[in-house]
């Protein structure tokens, strides 16, 4: 446990000297840690595309998970507001490990300046059981969120997130296992 949280630590102080975001969600039955990195500006890209670097550490009373990932970003010049992403991302549980493809899209709604900045964000992350690993058989993640930029640099958010993996061991029953099913609130900070 305590190197876990040492790691979650690490990890976030990491993100919060490289100009990116972290933040904190919770509920009742469980709570996460995330934080993004924008490779765009360590490696002087300054091309439409965005590479990002994001983490995350997801505690419950059942399991822990703790995911990395890199993706691309972009802008759809015929749909303003509209951001697209792919990539991939790995995550690991006691039980399992997998490396699961990731799509995302965001849209930024089109309000005026006098309402704060808000997004709709839906994400969908899946790994079948040839990028499954250890007693996992597959993996799926989906979230859907909304944000607003309520404080300069300072977002709130609610969403709702779903993460499943099939399991092939006698600890747990073979099937389908909820990892997480819930919906949450948090707060997030851009540097």
């Amino acid at each position: 446990m305590i190197r876990k949280i040492l790691l979650s630590t690490l990890l976030m102080s990491a993100f919060s000297q490289a100009q990116s975001s972290i933040g904190l969600d919770i509920n009742s039955e469980d709570v996460e840690l995330f934080g993004a990195f924008n490779l765009n500006s360590s490696i002087g890209y300054e091309g439409g595309t965005s590479y990002l670097v994001d983490a995350a550490y997801l505690h419950n009373e059942d399991d822990d998970l703790f995911t990395i990932g890199l993706s691309g970003e972009n802008a759809l010049e015929a749909a303003p507001g509209l951001i697209f992403g792919f990539g991939f991302k790995a995550a690991f549980s006691e039980d399992f490990m997998a490396f699961p493809l990731l799509g995302k899209v965001r849209y930024i709604l089109p309000f005026d300046s006098d309402i704060p900045t808000t997004s709709l964000l839906a994400s969908f992350a899946y790994a079948p059981s040839v990028l499954t690993f250890l007693d996992g058989d597959s993996y799926s993640e989906f979230r859907a969120e909304a944000d607003m930029e309520v404080i300069s640099n300072i977002h709130v958010f609610a969403g709702y997130r779903n993460i499943n993996t099939d399991y092939d061991i006698e600890k747990k029953p073979i099937g389908e296992y909820e990892l997480s099913d819930s919906w949450y609130g948090g707060l997030k900070l851009s540097f």
